[in-house]
């Protein structure tokens, strides 16, 4: 089936405007993909549903969850939404949805509405309120599925060629975004509508985009190699997906922020279980599979991303430019649980994965650069940063923007969290 307008893009419009007109809409979705008369359609006031909606929904008297991502042009991309048996068949802890719908435009899952918490909301209250056996039990969860993430990918780790990969629908959270979905040109996508030709306004300073692009950044005295605009300049040259078959391809969830985690405590050691596989693939390029986890659940916390209201009330971001420089100065930093997050995710997955890339002669000379590139992209396109534009404000847009730069730009000298981050997972350091 070809539709020529995505009815889920519909939904979400409906959803900022009319909650409930978007749960009708959902309703009539429902009935025509599935057969199904939902009763009592709530869609949830999610802050993690940065591209995406989610909510409850009843027949008679099952309770049923849905979710479904919604990209900016995605009936005219390649690729298949939702294969969420190839995690299972992998032997990753997935949630298998009850009813699923693959259709461009139409892509959506059902699930039994279960009661667990997600981890995002577990680790949000640990941001807030440290509790040192709360965040050991979260981290032993996420320790336990680090390792079965790593044996999986050592597992199906293999050659891949560049049709392989740029079947992959991964693309569509990273180099897709930079480009228009129609014609490829570049700039285009979100990267054309959020930034180019913008201004951005920040505590004590504003400017345009020329300037913006161009400008020296220099972070709590910390100068960074390079700008804005050369950063994703180098990642629409390096992260298309016809230069990513050289580290090989894995089977990977791809999306696994915490959002798509469900936190299982049971009746003993809490585990996670993912859900939400809109960009499942088993030719992953192997550097992507772990970057929006990798990011979405350290570095894009606490607040400033998910929250930037209460960020700006808790954190202070100020900045001067000079000379072509940008300046800025905050107090935010990522918080103990995050500091931990990113302990066990460098020795427990990273590391070793770098470990067997090299001895497999699949780990790219550039692997730092990669990962640099990809995590820089995270925050930058999954929502318009600049101040004013949705839901950020001066402060948050400023420590979004340093945080941007942070992962992906090496310092001039020195060293901070995300170098120390890929010192530590380099397998050829000791």
């Amino acid at each position: 089936m070809t539709v020529t307008q995505s009815r889920t893009a519909e939904i979400r419009r409906l959803a900022a405007e009319d909650r409930d007109a978007a749960a009708r809409a959902l309703a009539e979705l429902l009935r025509d993909l599935f057969g199904i008369e939902a009763e009592r359609v709530e869609i949830n006031r999610d802050r993690y549903s940065l591209n995406s909606l989610n909510g409850f929904f009843r027949t008679g008297d099952e309770a049923f969850f849905f979710k479904f991502h919604q990209e900016e042009g995605e009936e005219a991309m390649s690729g298949e939404y939702y294969r969420a048996d190839i995690l299972a068949k992998a032997g990753l802890p997935v949630d298998n949805p009850v009813h699923m719908s693959a259709l461009p435009g139409e892509q959506i899952l059902i699930y039994r509405r279960r009661t667990d918490p997600r981890f995002s909301d577990v680790l949000r209250r640990l941001d807030l309120a440290p509790d040192e056996v709360a965040e050991a039990r979260a981290l032993a969860a996420e320790r336990k599925l680090n390792e079965a993430l790593l044996e999986v990918c050592r597992k199906t780790l293999h050659p891949v060629d560049a049709a392989e990969v740029a079947a992959e629908p991964i693309h569509r959270l990273f180099y897709e975004r930079l480009i228009d979905p129609k014609s490829g040109a570049l700039p285009g996508g979100r990267f054309a509508d959020f930034y180019v030709g913008r201004s951005f306004r920040f505590p004590g300073v504003e400017l345009d985009w020329e300037a913006f692009s161009r400008a020296a950044v220099v972070i709590n005295g910390v100068r960074y190699r390079r700008t804005i605009g050369e950063l994703f300049a180098a990642a629409a040259e390096r992260l298309r997906p016809d230069r990513l078959a050289d580290a090989g391809g894995v089977t990977a969830h791809g999306d696994a922020h915490n959002a798509n985690v469900w936190y299982v405590e049971g009746g003993g050691a809490p585990s996670l279980a993912f859900f939400d596989p809109a960009f499942a693939g088993s030719h992953v390029p192997t550097l992507l599979a772990e970057i929006k986890a990798t990011f979405h659940n350290i570095f894009a916390h606490p607040l400033w991303l998910y929250d930037p209201a209460e960020a700006a009330t808790r954190y202070r971001a100020d900045a001067t430019f000079a000379d072509g420089v940008l300046d800025i100065v905050t107090d935010w930093q990522p918080s103990r649980i995050r500091l931990a997050l990113l302990e066990v995710k460098a020795g427990t997955f990273w590391r070793p994965l770098l470990a067997t890339l090299s001895e497999r002669g699949l780990l790219s000379p550039d692997w730092r650069e990669v990962i640099r590139l990809a995590l820089f992209l995270c925050p930058t396109l999954v929502m318009n940063l600049r101040a004013g534009a949705s839901s950020h404000n001066p402060v948050s847009s400023l420590i979004a923007f340093s945080v941007a730069v942070m992962v992906g730009s090496e310092p001039v000298a020195g060293e901070d969290v995300v170098t120390r981050f890929l010192d530590m997972v380099d397998p050829e350091r000791g």
